[in-house]
């Protein structure tokens, strides 16, 4: 394995998971369905709940401190992504920010207006806006190849005119595993006068990308899957934030916050979040100089990828050299997350049953990306994949157990 650029113990410090007595011998590779939360996003948390759980905002000591850590969330999520804090809004989850999203469209969009949607997406980020249909848009599908599971550009080229308003992709797919060309996705849909929304669920805990380049006018991800807090976390552009139709309270229309999240989420939690800002940090100042980049959470993000490919390479060696799975998406780490899903003549599931007897902490199953298995012909219900997800804080020798454990079992 080649040199990692940061030193798994330091990092792996920063999570109290991986003191836990019952986690010993255990390796976690689940990562795509929730990460380890970081001890300075816990800390946090403690902190809000011990000494600030009251209304925010209010005009006492207690009230106006949980205000403050609120404000402060707002601004360091701004800062991770490299935007300014009134892009920045919380909601109860991904899902749910989606949910009110595709109504907030539906009164926005015109008659005539199509949509592009994938089959390559996890549901929540497809099934609200396929819903649109009901409203009278059209809704056009960009289809995954069924061969490899990619989207390619050739054919959003041809899904793309003046009529289309609204594209949404993911940045990767929780299955496919495929980073997908955003930066490029957005100039061509811009181009013609769309809206580019990027479900960043998938891709978030590898790092946060900087929205300045990136050119997605709404980026969404889980706050919980990114060593935070179980919330949703969107940044949209202000200024299509300020023209969607309201979805909260009518005498709060003039609230850019409460706009778009009328379930507003724990107080708590988004304060919490404040966290995850923190641990990027901690991350570039471990890093070092092995890494480069503008700022600390650039850095962190070069050096978490930098880790993943590394810790990627022997086990995409192993699973390439082997007849008995496929390898769902590229099997070149560079060109992926370390979300990596395998066709097995068994179920998933199963094959993740047995890994356990190993330690190894994985699953089977569809993962809500049920349209991407039918179109790559694979039974969604009854046999699915096997789902082998890590990050950075994921050890060398948690890869040698998982190598170990795939030679016995598969």
């Amino acid at each position: 394995m080649t040199t990692l650029p940061l030193d798994p113990q330091r990092i792996r410090a920063l999570f109290p998971a991986f003191a836990k007595p019952s986690l010993q011998g255990q390796a976690f590779f689940e990562n795509a369905g929730g990460s380890y939360t970081a001890s300075a996003v816990l800390n946090r948390l403690d902190h809000y709940y011990r000494a600030t759980k009251v209304q925010p905002y209010g005009v006492y000591a207690a009230s106006a401190e949980a205000g403050e850590a609120m404000n402060l969330a707002f601004e360091r999520m701004a800062q991770a992504f490299n935007v300014t804090p009134d892009w920045i809004h919380f909601g109860p989850s991904t899902s749910a920010n989606t949910y009110i999203l595709a109504h907030a469209f539906a009164d926005w969009l015109k008659p005539g207006d199509a949509v592009v949607v994938t089959n390559q997406d996890h549901e929540a980020n497809s099934g609200n806006w396929r819903r649109l249909a009901r409203h009278g848009f059209e809704v056009r599908e960009w289809s995954v190849d069924p061969r490899t599971g990619r989207l390619d550009l050739a054919a959003l080229d041809a899904l793309l005119d003046d009529k289309v308003k609204l594209v949404t992709v993911p940045h990767c797919s929780n299955v496919v595993g495929e980073i997908n060309p955003v930066a490029e996705i957005a100039r061509r849909v811009h181009a013609v006068g769309g809206v580019l929304v990027v479900d960043g669920v998938s891709y978030a805990p590898h790092g946060i990308p900087d929205l300045q380049e990136l050119g997605a006018d709404i980026y969404m991800f889980s706050a919980y899957k990114v060593y935070g807090p179980h919330q949703g976390i969107m940044a949209i552009r202000p200024e299509l934030a300020a023209a969607l139709p309201n979805q909260g309270h009518y005498f709060n229309e003039v609230k850019p916050r409460y706009r778009l999240t009328p379930a507003g989420p724990d107080h708590a939690q988004i304060a919490a979040s404040a966290g995850i800002a923190d641990y990027f940090e901690q991350v570039a100042e471990i890093a070092g100089d092995a890494v480069s980049g503008a700022d600390p959470f650039r850095r962190a993000h070069a050096a978490m990828r930098a880790q993943e490919i590394a810790l990627a390479t022997p086990l995409l060696d192993y699973l390439r050299d082997r007849n008995d799975v496929q390898i769902i998406g590229p099997d070149d780490p560079t060109l992926r997350a370390p979300t990596i899903a395998l066709r097995h003549r068994e179920p998933g599931v199963e094959v993740a049953r047995r890994l356990a007897r190993h330690g190894i902490m994985a699953s089977g199953g569809n993962f809500y990306a049920v349209r991407l298995l039918e179109a790559l012909g694979i039974d969604p219900n009854n046999h699915g994949v096997l789902r082998l997800s890590f990050v950075h804080y994921t050890s060398p020798e948690e890869i040698d157990q998982l190598i170990k454990a795939l030679d016995a079992e598969l």
